[in-house]
């Protein structure tokens, strides 16, 4: 497909709206893609929940790209290209490990409801892929986890305004920086390094001509989260005495000794566009999305990690977009979305988030 993007790119960042008591950056984060909607659940029991992604009219194209080693999924193979079915009516991204996939049961219900899903001779199949990470370890009982009416609330909340950042949805238990180890300190006892808190973030960019392409992002990483444009450390694993170790600087020197434990982690997200995009085009996004995953999260694609990003594309921009330039924009819009995950979150459960340490980029403050 021919592009129609101009060589000089006067691209504009839109980040998503923060949680309550944090100031926003303009835009909405994947809702100014046009034709979706987010909603998120959090139990109020303890820190976790889902977040649903909802698609208006008769659904996107989707794909998807799973490159972690503990992935917990629903409905991925349907998006491998050559599977029957085109579209997607929804995603949704929970919390509660493998629990937390009954979630999405609750959305399907919803959309039932409304008349929404496949065709069949037997009414409508709603088709809503999932991913979940693992956060049953995190702030109480881990019995609490999501349910099929935690998706349904999402789904009913789900609106195409700002999206709501931090400890909230799925990412409401996330933390990163989990393979730290055991510090030795001259002259001390050894200590263990300590991760942080982390959450959901969303982000976007919009062009000139008018294709936009946006990212939502919970992130649970064994990995630190680092800011690809300066290659600081946001956050993630902690020293002994507060400061952050740098994962990178500790790997390097073989100071590591313990890999992260599998199924405890993951960074899942949804990548989405206004342009028009077959099944094998939004599968290439997805796949080109994840290196977006790589840039913000140091190491990433672990044997721990489940790390999973679908690819959305809603149709609604009449332009004609060059598949390679969408995947490339959309790699940007989740580094940022991961960084936001860190920077919006706070402090819970005992471990800071980047604000309280100061860690947050001038950007995203």
């Amino acid at each position: 497909m021919k592009s129609t993007v101009p060589a000089m790119l006067a691209v504009v960042l839109l980040a998503g709206a923060a949680a309550v008591g944090q100031t926003a950056l303009p835009g909405k984060g994947l809702t100014e893609v046009e034709g979706l909607k987010v909603g998120h659940f959090t139990l109020p029991e303890r820190p976790t929940g889902c977040t649903v992604v909802l698609v208006d009219g008769p659904g996107a194209t989707g794909g998807v790209s799973q490159r972690g080693g503990a992935p917990g999924t629903r409905e991925t193979d349907l998006l491998n290209p050559g599977t029957l079915v085109d579209t997607v009516n929804a995603v949704v991204l929970a919390g509660g490990s493998a629990f937390g996939l009954d979630a999405a049961q609750g959305v399907v219900r919803y959309l039932e409801e409304r008349g929404v899903g496949y065709k069949t001779s037997a009414g409508v199949v709603p088709i809503v892929p999932a991913a979940i990470l693992f956060d049953l370890g995190f702030g109480g009982d881990p019995k609490i986890r999501p349910t099929a009416e935690c998706g349904y609330r999402a789904a009913a909340a789900a609106s195409d305004g700002a999206v709501a950042e931090g400890n909230v949805g799925a990412g409401a238990g996330a933390t990163v920086g989990k393979m730290g180890g055991i510090a030795e300190q001259p002259g001390r006892p050894p200590g263990r390094r300590l991760p942080m808190k982390a959450g959901i973030g969303s982000a976007a960019v919009r062009l000139p001509n008018g294709l936009v392409v946006g990212a939502i992002a919970a992130v649970n990483a064994a990995g630190d989260v680092v800011d690809p444009e300066s290659g600081r450390v946001v956050a993630g694993t902690r020293n002994p005495d507060g400061s952050l170790a740098d994962i990178r600087r500790l790997l390097r020197s073989g100071a590591l000794t313990e890999r992260p434990r599998p199924g405890e982690n993951t960074t899942i997200a949804v990548v989405a566009t206004n342009a028009r995009l077959t099944k094998e085009q939004a599968h290439r996004v997805a796949l080109m999305a994840d290196d977006g995953l790589a840039r913000a999260i140091v190491p990433s694609h672990t044997v721990g990690d489940g790390d999973t990003v679908f690819a959305l594309a809603t149709g609604r921009w009449s332009g004609q977009a060059d598949t390679s330039i969408v995947g490339a924009l959309a790699a940007e819009a989740l580094a940022d979305a991961i960084v936001r995950a860190a920077t919006q979150a706070s402090s819970l459960g005992g471990l800071p988030a980047a604000r309280a340490l100061g860690t947050v980029p001038p950007r995203f403050r």
